[in-house]
């Protein structure tokens, strides 16, 4: 069991995409805030060792957030292990592949979205049918990208999936917020992960210069001069998540060290 006297003790989550990246901080943050936790990816070696990772009261699970039947198994275990959610992380995301409007494809436009997109769909109608609306509370935590801001060449799939995010988190906190239910969407910027430095080496071969380069090129027009940790994210997840937002809802909130600046 994690602390009794953190800031989301008592409280159950499910975080899917649980395997990598920000997916396991996050999981191990909870737990030290009193959270029990389940771990959802596709990844099953890698999310049992992320489950084990994070601590006592934390399960793993292998789960494709695509499909209904999956998405379903991973709401029951949870309310199985520990009889409730509170709290959904909707981590689970795919950078497609990088194509030009002209080049792109529909398997890669709908893989896109659908783990993107359609996934936050199918675990938010879950937790919100089997816990969340009879209990009426619960946080829902969907995870944007400042590429659905702006835009970026040869991710018209990515960027789409991730800015209709948005608009989802809206409706859905419209339609649970009278049920005393959150939603909101943490919008990452770069997060300094194995995915963010592959992308990174990758463009800076497109361009014909080192990573080094590459990366202070690319944090010239960040004011604060820096990327997210994964640490970063997963504080406002906690934020989010707890009973320190209570009326904070619908809202897409930028954690981007300020690169892209909303209103």
């Amino acid at each position: 069991m994690g602390s009794a006297v953190g800031r989301l003790a008592g409280k159950v989550a499910i975080i899917t995409g649980a395997s990598t990246g920000t997916g396991p901080v996050m999981a191990k943050l909870f737990v030290q805030e009193g959270a029990r936790v389940l771990l959802a990816a596709r990844r099953e070696e890698l999310v049992l060792q992320a489950a084990r990772n994070s601590g006592p009261g934390a399960v793993g699970m292998r789960a494709d957030v695509t499909r209904e039947e999956d998405v379903s198994a991973m709401v029951e275990r949870a309310i199985r292990e520990f009889g409730q959610v509170d709290i959904l992380l909707n981590n689970a995301a795919a950078p497609g592949v990088d194509k030009y409007i002209w080049e792109q494809t529909l398997e890669n436009w709908n893989a896109t979205i659908a783990i993107d997109l359609t996934a936050a769909m199918l675990c938010t109608r879950e937790v919100l049918k089997r816990s969340m609306l009879e209990r009426k509370s619960g946080s829902i935590v969907n995870f944007s990208s400042t590429a659905g801001w702006n835009g970026i060449p040869r991710k018209s799939h990515y960027c789409s999936a991730k800015a209709a995010l948005r608009a989802f988190t809206k409706t859905v906190a419209l339609e649970v917020g009278p049920l005393g239910i959150r939603c909101n969407c943490l919008v990452p910027g770069g997060i300094d992960t194995e995915l963010w430095r592959n992308y990174g080496r990758r463009m800076a071969g497109e361009q014909g210069i080192d990573y080094e380069t590459w990366r202070a090129k690319s944090l010239q027009a960040v004011p604060l001069r820096t990327i997210s940790q994964p640490e970063d994210i997963a504080n406002l997840a906690l934020f989010l998540a707890s009973d320190e937002s209570r009326t904070i809802t619908g809202q897409s909130i930028n954690c981007d060290a300020g690169a892209v600046m909303v209103g």
